[in-house]
């Protein structure tokens, strides 16, 4: 793993990266409004994708890396993640993505940031309980392939309130930070691991246009 700061026109921003030794994709993530980094989805990725063939850039956001608890405005984030992939030197095909917050960035830059591919994890359709205030025109218009990855009891988008043609994977019980309850279908370990493997073979499947091996 390694670390730098990054300027951005909001501020110093943060790329921490997980290198994989024989990438064939990369992957620059984003994260929440109200959290950092260091997410277990997000750590996850970081821990095991790299082993399987791709590098994972975090990027944590100026206002975070200035010690704020709240998120910027919209734009602001954008501008982050626009300035993180212009600073990576990649061969590889770029996907963006992101948690949340992070995840309606990917999906409103991704095109223009010659990405891929969009992971949008967690990915806020709604605020919770106002569903008639959708946010899926932002998927809509990602104009590249792009997984969602939702939690089956995500307040802020059920999997069953995406419009149809989503490329879409289900964290069974799992709540809008992917935590599931204890006498749940699946542990929290194999919740993340549902994460990782999903990820891994559509970016294999849509990105390299390779199937996973047997």
């Amino acid at each position: 793993m390694s670390e730098r700061r990054i300027d951005t026109p909001h501020g110093e921003a943060r790329l921490v990266t997980d290198r994989s030794r024989s990438p064939f994709a990369t992957l620059l993530l984003s994260h929440g409004a109200g959290v950092g980094i260091d997410t277990p989805d997000l750590e996850a990725l970081a821990k095991h994708l790299p082993r399987n063939g791709i590098t994972v850039v975090r990027l944590e956001q100026p206002w975070r890396v200035a010690g704020r608890k709240v998120a910027t405005a919209p734009p602001t984030l954008d501008d982050g993640l626009t300035a993180a992939a212009n600073q990576l030197r990649t061969r590889t095909p770029l996907v963006v993505g992101g948690r949340s917050a992070g995840a309606r960035s990917a999906a409103r830059c991704a095109r223009r940031l010659g990405a891929s591919g969009c992971l949008a994890l967690a990915f806020p359709l709604h605020p919770p309980g106002r569903p008639e205030k959708s946010r899926a025109s932002e998927l809509e218009r990602a104009g590249v392939p792009t997984l969602v990855i939702q939690g089956e009891r995500d307040t802020m988008g059920r999997p069953d309130e995406f419009p149809s043609g989503i490329d879409l994977a289900v964290v069974p019980g799992g709540d809008h930070s992917f935590r599931v309850p204890k006498s749940g279908p699946v542990s929290q370990d194999e919740a993340l691991e549902i994460i990782v493997e999903s990820t891994l073979e559509w970016v294999l499947r849509e990105v390299s246009g390779n199937e996973r091996p047997a």
